[in-house]
């Protein structure tokens, strides 16, 4: 039973303002397996009060200064890897090699890339006789999701530090153990008092705190389009920056070629990988009309590959994180089945021989219109719905028809008809042939927020942007 009772705030680990606690539930078990403090408002001003502190020495460090700690930091995260992913496995059920893997791997794989681009980053650059200088924006809140607790955290928090922010960052209460882990490492890398501060809790108690707060100059979210807004809103008198990464419905556009039926599986078994828990996720698979029917046939198969069960039994998929996201994607199969979708693998109700836990049925729907509800709301589970299309042009426009932009998806076997494809997606990431790139920027149009996250993009979101005038003496600029 895990115990983090303690907030990390000027490198100190501090007693809450008041003694408020909140069970952890280990959704395989649905069992409590830990607690945590829940932070206040009193708790989330002393760690701004701290970060503000620690902010104009960090911020007055050299590029090698700040690539001394983050070596620190990644010795101490490697020592750190089996328990971060122990954690994440109880926390949110994540198969232990998925936690192993990619879950923790995107942390350290976003740390190594700060790292790179911090070594060669342009701060400052001569335009004429114009000097444009880029300066840390301040004191950042970062506030961070539990269906990829490490690299939301890493994906704020590293860019933030190497740019010369500080920060406070406030974990999702669902999954909040290897936040705590985290601050260990940091901690144990002997990062300045101050500079990263730890406050846990809920969006109510906490969030919105930060999102208020007066000398938080940064606000950046990952989460709901509905929580998204209502940081925006809480944020808006204090004229902050805010950054959100928030929710998406993304196509998958698989090309009428040879490769098609590799494609069509290959997009089932991607759309199950966390228990569908991904913001950018290929919920939509759009199809060829005329090969429906194949199409049906080869997910149907691919489906039925995809073992659900305990995420310490070497299953593919572990549960969805909690009971109330277990009875979000229920309701929502339903309302695909009442809507007349066909069902082709998968439904409601747990597995078979599953009586406990918040495991879902990897399921397909196809015969999907865009209408339909299962094709416009973000499902969060492992829920695939197959469109289909008449014309490249038609599968365009369908993959477009959607509130949100975070993600976009084109399979096939001729790159250049791919390529024009993905030029006509409307969504910040598109990726052909399951493209992969630590340094591509990463967010959203439309609902799915502003603002970019991943490589140097990154950078940019927590540095102001300074013009000095008159730099060089009239005449001298070249």
């Amino acid at each position: 039973m895990r115990e983090y009772l303690k907030f990390y705030i000027g490198a100190e680990w501090v007693d809450p303002a008041e003694r408020r606690t909140l069970d952890v539930i280990n959704p395989a078990t649905e069992k409590v397996c830990g607690k945590i403090s829940l932070g206040s408002a009193v708790d989330a001003d002393r760690a701004v009060k701290a970060a503000r502190k620690a902010f104009a020495p960090w911020s007055g460090t050299s590029r090698e200064q700040r690539l001394e700690v983050f070596g620190r930091i990644q010795q101490e995260y490697q020592k750190r890897i089996a328990d971060l992913a122990s954690a994440i496995t109880e926390e949110m059920g994540a198969p232990a090699a998925l936690a192993n893997g990619f879950q923790v791997g995107l942390g350290l794989g976003h740390l190594a890339t700060a790292i790179e681009v911090l070594k060669t980053f342009k701060f400052e650059e001569r335009r004429g006789a114009t000097m444009i200088v880029k300066e840390p924006i301040g004191v950042c809140g970062l506030i961070t999701p539990w269906n990829w607790p490490l690299n939301q955290i890493a994906v704020k928090v590293f860019p933030a530090l190497a740019t010369g922010c500080t920060v406070v960052l406030k974990p999702s209460e669902v999954a909040p153990f290897s936040a705590q882990i985290f601050a260990e490492i940091l901690h144990a890398a002997g990062v300045p008092a101050g500079v990263f501060n730890l406050v846990q809790g809920d969006g109510p108690g906490v969030g919105v705190a930060l999102s208020r707060h007066p000398d938080v100059d940064l606000i950046s979210f990952t989460g709901s389009t509905r929580a998204g807004i209502e940081i925006a809103k809480n944020a808006a008198p204090t004229v902050k920056r805010v950054c959100q990464e928030l929710g998406g419905k993304s196509p998958n556009i698989i090309l009428d070629d040879a490769a098609f039926a590799k494609n069509v599986a290959a997009g089932v078994t991607s759309m199950m990988g966390n228990s569908g828990q991904t913001c950018s996720a290929p919920s939509r698979m759009l199809v060829p009309r005329a090969r429906m029917q194949e199409a049906i046939a080869i997910a149907r198969e691919a489906a039925s590959k995809v073992t659900v069960g305990d995420p310490n039994g070497g299953f593919a998929i572990g549960p969805v994180v909690s009971r109330a996201q277990f009875e979000k994607i229920q309701g929502l199969i339903q309302k695909g089945i009442d809507e007349g979708a066909t069902l082709v693998a998968g439904g409601p109700g747990r597995p078979e021989g599953l009586g406990k836990g918040y495991y879902v049925k990897p399921t397909v729907f196809a015969d999907v219109s865009n209408d339909m509800t299962i094709a416009r709301e973000e499902i969060f589970g492992p829920v695939l719905t197959i469109l289909g299309y008449d014309s490249v042009d038609q599968a365009v426009a369908i993959a477009n028809d959607t509130e949100y932009g975070l993600a976009g998806y084109v399979a096939g076997a001729d790159l250049t008809e791919a390529r024009a494809v993905a030029r006509k997606l409307r969504a910040g990431w598109v990726a052909i042939n399951d493209g992969f790139d630590f340094n591509a920027p990463f967010g959203g149009y439309k609902k799915s927020g502003n603002g970019r996250e991943w490589g140097s993009f990154g950078f940019e979101e927590y540095l102001e942007v300074k013009a000095v005038l008159g730099y060089e003496p009239a005449g001298a600029a070249q």
